[in-house]
């Protein structure tokens, strides 16, 4: 929902009734990932997208009959239907949207849910999508209060038991429990979309390389810092793109800030006073990925001066270095994508390999 955000706070302010389409499962080569959607407005202006374009006319008619009846409905597109390529999802994938009424009565959570969002306060919405019961009600999660209600008291206390582990982790995806949250049983559907502070990108050495590689973080996502313990190239305003400028040795720095499985770590100092101390600081930690920059023979010293400190080799095959995936990148520019795809492939399992020489499903699963 990240994509329509102002609109649906717009349109929930003026108090029309407006329809909202989220893409809450894939298969396949799915087009666009669970939590994508498309807002509907009473005048019939759309806003988002939930599949890039395939099914976009298919759910936007559905959007305008969920306006006027009222009721949610769960909707599959894929493959398998008889329609498939008459509403054009003609990429093998299979997608499920749930599209709701949303207005003042049938959404009450809405607004608080929008705003944690713009301040970027962590919170989760479940949401009954098929099953015995309330379809359509909404359950707001946060670290610290919740808001609605999903049914029984039994059933809102598992759900938000398991709405809090996924947004610790930043995961989206349905639960499947019983009518009163109970673990053995799968009648009731609840999509989860969490709403996590954006995953770190911490970019180590103030050099042009790494306003580039600030520059995609930001593009992916990311909530960039660039470090360097020299004050005269960490400015802001050489790193224009990054969220904050720290100037400080790395491997303080990085043992004095928050770091889990979701940060990505890249280092371009490739000077050994630098390195060092860092990758050491940097293995200790769960990030999802530790990228050096430098020659293969740079790393190869860089490794010997790390079993020197006692590294152990489980621990340094976590160094992706060179950085990135060989496309032949020469400038800033062209290395960032190189590295930005590394990090990709590494979050989704992918080969790095050219996708018409490979064959199977063109989307992965995160790895764990």
């Amino acid at each position: 929902m990240h994509d329509v955000v102002d609109q649906v706070g717009a349109w929930y302010a003026e108090g029309d009734r407006f329809a909202l389409a989220t893409v809450v499962a894939t298969w396949r080569s799915a087009p666009r990932q669970p939590g994508a959607a498309m807002a509907v407005a009473p005048s019939g202006d759309p806003a988002g997208s939930v599949s890039g374009g395939c099914v976009e006319g298919a759910v936007y008619e559905l959007a305008h009959q969920v306006m006027a009846g009222g009721e949610p409905v769960l909707q599959r597109y894929g493959v398998s239907d008889d329609d498939a390529f008459a509403v054009g999802l003609t990429c093998g994938g299979i997608i499920d949207v749930f599209v709701e009424p949303v207005d003042a009565t049938a959404y009450a959570e809405l607004p608080d849910v929008l705003a944690s969002i713009h301040e970027q306060e962590p919170v989760a919405v479940a949401t009954v999508i098929d099953g015995p019961g309330p379809v359509g009600r909404h359950l707001a999660v946060w670290p610290d209060r919740v808001s609605g209600r999903l049914g029984s008291e039994r059933l809102d206390a598992a759900v938000t038991d398991d709405v809090r582990g996924m947004l610790d982790h930043g995961r989206t995806g349905v639960l499947r429990l019983g009518p009163h949250g109970e673990r053995r049983l799968d009648d009731l559907s609840v999509f989860v979309q969490s709403f996590a502070r954006p995953p770190r990108m911490l970019v180590f050495g103030a050099i042009d390389f790494a306003a580039a590689v600030a520059r995609v973080g930001k593009f992916l996502g990311y909530r960039v810092t660039v470090c360097d313990a020299r004050a005269v190239f960490a400015t802001p305003g050489r790193f224009p793109e990054a969220d904050e400028v720290v100037v400080e040795w790395p491997h303080r720095y990085l043992a004095s800030t928050e770091v889990d499985s979701r940060t990505v770590i890249a280092v371009l100092t490739h000077d050994p006073k630098f390195d060092v101390p860092l990758l050491q600081a940097a293995l200790k930690t769960d990030a999802a990925y530790i990228g050096a920059m430098g020659s293969r023979r740079t790393h190869e010293d860089r490794l010997a001066r790390l079993r020197d400190e006692g590294v152990p080799e489980e621990d340094l095959v976590r160094i992706a270095s060179p950085i990135g995936l060989d496309i032949g990148a020469r400038t800033p520019e062209e290395t960032a994508v190189s590295i930005a795809a590394e990090i990709v492939s590494q979050r989704w399992g992918g080969t790095g390999a050219r996708l018409a020489g490979t064959e199977g499903p063109i989307h992965g699963e995160p790895r764990a």
